[in-house]
């Protein structure tokens, strides 16, 4: 059997937006700890009351700042250029046994054009092509005979680089996702490498979106002090 503040914190995890509401501040306690109990009841397997919930929440919420915070501190320290490009394309095809070729067709027809954005990323059943709505045309005729499983046109995109050795600290991908979501701005797509990520968002949130990030960057900053 767990404890109550085990069970508490396990719960909490569970919920990253919860979480945060937390660490900011915005969440009367008693009513969460009443809307929490019965679950909180199941985990331990006994009854529990409104205030030894809320003694556990008000004891989790230093440990979720300084977490957060020095995830945060991390991604800041750390974090490089943040890039933005515009007048993008987003095509999903169902892979093939042609799809490749196609693939290496159009890389040729634009070897030699500049200021043309053009990435493929590879799933299991399906592949997305982000490219610069320059060459949109050009790709409806390519892959003409390929099965087209979506479309999405007047997109921008946001990379942001990320240190070489990002992959040893957890939580930083949620951190910048996180504060997106938080504006309330769709993902359209993501693409990632090892030292950098790109979310794809419509045009008409991308101001939004660069300013989120940039503000998020500023405000942790001054958090840590940095």
């Amino acid at each position: 059997m767990i404890s109550i503040p085990t069970a508490v914190e396990a719960v909490i995890k569970k919920r990253p937006f919860l979480e945060a509401a937390l660490i900011e501040g915005l969440i009367n306690l008693s009513a969460l700890a009443r809307h929490l109990k019965p679950e909180i009841e199941k985990m331990v397997d006994k009854e529990v009351n409104d205030s030894a919930v809320i003694m556990a929440l008000n004891r989790l919420v230093p440990t979720l700042e300084a977490n957060v915070a020095e995830k945060a501190k991390i991604v800041v320290e750390k974090i490089g250029d943040i890039t933005v490009r515009s007048n993008l394309a987003d095509y999903t095809f169902l892979n093939s046994p042609t799809l490749l070729h196609t693939h290496a067709k159009l890389l040729e027809k634009i070897n030699q054009t500049t200021n043309i954005f053009c990435t493929f990323s590879q799933g299991v059943y399906e592949t997305t092509l982000v490219v610069s709505e320059s060459i949109a045309e050009m790709v409806e005729k390519l892959y003409a005979e390929e099965q087209m499983l979506s479309k999405n046109s007047e997109l921008s995109l946001i990379t942001v680089k990320l240190p070489s050795d990002n992959t040893l600290y957890p939580g930083v991908y949620y951190y910048l996702f996180k504060e997106l979501a938080w504006d309330n701005i769709n993902i359209v797509e993501v693409i990632s490498t090892t030292n950098e990520f790109t979310v794809v968002v419509a045009d008409k949130d991308i101001h939004r979106a660069f300013a989120v990030m940039m503000n998020t960057k500023q405000r942790v900053a001054q958090l840590n002090g940095i």
